[in-house]
């Protein structure tokens, strides 16, 4: 394996697994079971295929030895760590991963540094070719969460136990690196932690400066420049009751990083104001001399340089040492994923061109990240997908993997879905009010790089259906997402024509065609049947052929009415289909005669839809017969799986962009009748249960027979959130129109 001191050379492409064990109570999450990456070691083949010369990998004190040093379990790091060896992957050993160590310790244990130190002795006596460590991620971030706002154990929210903390971490990883060397003297300590930086309105300068101050305490402490003129050091005496000893230690004991880490999120860098009024809804926090809201730098109109070019210079100009990005991730739709890495990458080309020594970009996290979103306070399966998107069982590689494969071998990346600005970049991603305190300034020009060429032929997405609740829902993500799209009428495009077909696409040079058109009266189809086979099969097939013809790629719908309800279990997309309608059968002769034409098509089967944009689906006629004070018949005697719009579309754009293709179930998780459908909805609206009369699909008196139970479920992946959340968000929506 080449050396972390070389330098002059192309910037690497690293990877990492996130891999936190934090503990919240005591309830210990660990992300490496939750993603399942710790049952399956064939995961570390298709990191290698990405083209990572290194990788962040957990060695976690509480995973190896959560009853106690004495009773370590090295099976699982044995396996894992071998396979890396074999694969030719460095990997960085990560000792504690935001965590505060098993149950019998904690960040606050006047012991606490010593016993991490016997624990990482070990880990180089067992594994003495590992040549590089993160003992303690983020140890600052950590001590804060841990200290000082009390997300996580021990729940300190108070300075002296911020310090305890923080201080405990460095003093860990100054005696951690010690016990390493001692076993490989070469060992490097490669150190991460946030790159954040926080800038505020005139009033709160004060308070930005030292926040600004103590975003430096990690690398300061390690590097031993906590002296008698430091600013933090008064701070750390007087308002955290650490003793003068405890800052001379690291004088007497520096430990420089030989690689410093910065994590970079949209989220690093933020805003201070004081004047709430200007952020309705959001929380208000603030100090003993001024009350204030702390949001995104992002969303508000600075007026001083900021980004990442700024904050890894400002690094680079204190500390000289060699600079990594160790973690880079966005939780967002996946073109402004791709966007992001990006974005990230061309800057630290650009930073090295400019003479920083900056080693590498690390794709955070390869195989996503659970539950961030509550900052790990809560265990509610929220997934972000990352490189691999593991929601299907087995990790299925995103567009961040070509991505990344391409820029590892030094190739350029492209994708018609990332022309144009992340929405960091645009104007609707303010939040301030005119009247705020900062002054306007200019939008930034994107740092991704895009080709003259490329520039003059950005190509749309064509959306089929403009007349549709779906097409219109397409449409409208796209504005939200920046994607370019036109969604066009009959008159504009007849998919039953393919002279008109042809026309639209000559016209608009498309990458992708998404079919929302077609006959959707399910009863009237028992007496139109030839009409509805017209624009569902006949159309549908057309458009897919000439897609195929033209490398387009096409994404077109089926239902789960192509199902005969005798399963009782969901549908998965192998299981044989049978449909008891006219609507149906001509969903399932679709579905064949396309994938026999164009494999490359993307079917998407899915059910009922329910959406705030739409008031003559199911659920909106519903509550609003009730509103009404009438009562509204519905059926009890059939199961399904509804649908909400918005999760629907923008997990169709995310796995078009993936570029999948076949059959695919989306549908949110979880089952029910249409009463009980109905009644849920209802309920959460603040209306009348009651009022919803259950009856059989019998007394309905519908043309079309339905199946018994048609509820979805997929082998693929469940990429929709579930029912329960997608009917809390709908009706959340209503009752604000009420």
């Amino acid at each position: 394996m080449e050396s972390f001191n070389e330098i002059e050379k192309p910037i690497e492409v690293w990877g990492g697994v996130e891999c936190t064990v934090n503990r919240v109570g005591d309830a210990f999450f660990d992300q490496i079971k939750k993603s399942g990456h710790h049952s399956r070691i064939e995961d570390l083949d298709s990191f290698a295929e990405l083209g990572i010369t290194s990788i962040r990998y957990p060695v976690l004190w509480e995973r190896v030895a959560p009853r106690g040093l004495e009773n370590p379990d090295w099976q699982w790091t044995d396996r894992f760590l071998g396979r890396l060896r074999e694969l030719n992957i460095r990997p960085i050993a990560g000792l504690l991963h935001h965590g505060s160590g098993p149950l019998e310790t904690s960040l606050v244990d006047l012991n606490f540094p010593e016993k991490f130190a016997d624990f990482a002795r070990m880990v180089a006596e067992r594994y003495p070719w590992i040549d590089a460590y993160t003992p303690v991620n983020e140890p600052l971030t950590t001590a804060r969460f841990s200290g000082l706002y009390g997300f996580w154990y021990p729940h300190g929210k108070n300075n002296r136990t911020f310090a305890r903390a923080l201080l405990g971490q460095c003093r860990a990883t100054v005696l951690a690196m010690r016990a390493i060397r001692q076993i490989n003297p070469n060992a490097k300590l490669v150190q991460t932690e946030d790159l954040g930086k926080t800038y505020s309105t005139p009033k709160l300068n004060y308070q930005a400066r030292f926040e600004n101050h103590r975003r430096w305490l990690t690398f300061d402490l390690l590097c031993g420049r906590v002296n008698e003129k430091h600013p933090m050091r008064k701070f750390l005496l007087r308002h955290a009751g650490v003793e003068s000893v405890e800052l001379d230690w690291f004088l007497e004991n520096s430990c420089p990083p030989d690689v410093i880490g910065f994590n970079y999120y949209l989220t690093s860098e933020r805003f201070l104001d004081e004047n709430i009024k200007n952020y309705p809804g959001f929380p208000i926090g603030g100090n003993k001399r001024h009350r204030y809201v702390d949001v995104e730098a992002v969303r508000a109109k600075l007026n001083v340089p900021n980004g990442l070019k700024v904050l890894m210079r400002e690094a680079w100009e204190r500390y000289q040492l060699p600079l990594v990005i160790t973690e880079a991730h966005l939780g967002c739709s996946r073109e402004e994923q791709l966007r992001w890495l990006l974005e990230i990458w061309e800057t630290a080309n650009d930073l090295q061109r400019e003479g920083v020594d900056l080693r590498a970009v690390t794709a955070w996290s390869l195989l996503g990240s659970y539950d961030w979103n509550s900052l790990l306070t809560s265990f509610q399966n929220h997934y972000e997908p990352g490189v691999f998107d593991v929601r299907g069982g087995r990790p299925r590689p995103t567009a961040l993997a070509k991505l990344l494969k391409n820029i590892s071998r030094g190739e350029k990346f492209e994708h018609p879905a990332i022309e144009g600005l992340g929405w960091w970049k645009r104007s609707s991603r303010f939040i301030v009010r005119k009247d705020a305190a900062t002054e306007p300034a200019a939008e930034k020009k994107p740092n991704v790089k895009i080709s003259q060429t490329a520039r003059n032929s950005m190509k749309p997405l064509l959306i089929t259906g403009a007349t549709g609740t779906l097409g219109r829902a397409f449409a409208r993500i796209c504005r939200i997402r920046g994607l370019s799209c036109h969604l066009l009428s009959r008159r504009e495009m007849d998919i039953t024509n393919k002279e008109s077909i042809n026309r639209a696409i000559a016209k608009y040079n498309p990458w992708a065609v998404v079919n929302t058109a077609g006959y959707v009266r399910v009863d009237q189809a028992e007496r139109e049947f030839e009409l509805c086979f017209r624009e569902n099969t006949e159309g549908a097939v057309t458009l897919a052929e000439i897609c195929e013809r033209n490398k387009i790629s096409y994404l077109t719908f089926s239902s789960d009415l192509v199902f005969d309800g005798y399963k009782q279990k969901p549908y998965v997309e192998r299981d044989f289909t049978n449909p008891l309608n006219i609507y149906g059968q001509s969903k399932a002769a679709a579905e064949k005669q396309i994938l026999e034409i164009n494999p490359d098509a993307l079917i998407i089967r899915t059910a009922a839809f329910f959406s705030p944009w739409d008031e003559f689906n199911f659920l909106s006629v519903a509550l609003g017969t009730i509103l009404s004070g009438d009562t509204f018949k519905a059926a009890n005697d059939n199961f399904i799986s509804p649908t909400y719009l918005p999760d629907l579309v923008n997990a169709c754009l995310d796995i078009l962009i993936d570029g999948e293709s076949g059959l695919w179930h989306l549908a949110n998780q979880g089952s029910l009748t249409w009463a009980d459908f109905a009644r849920q909805a209802a309920s959460l609206s603040g209306l009348k249960p009651s009022f919803i009369i259950d009856c059989s699909m019998e007394e309905l008196n519908l043309a079309a027979p339905r199946p018994v139970y048609s509820a979805l479920g997929s082998e693929r992946g469940i990429l929709l959130p579930s029912l329960d959340s997608a009917l809390n968000r709908f009706t959340s929506l209503y009752r604000a129109k009420l």
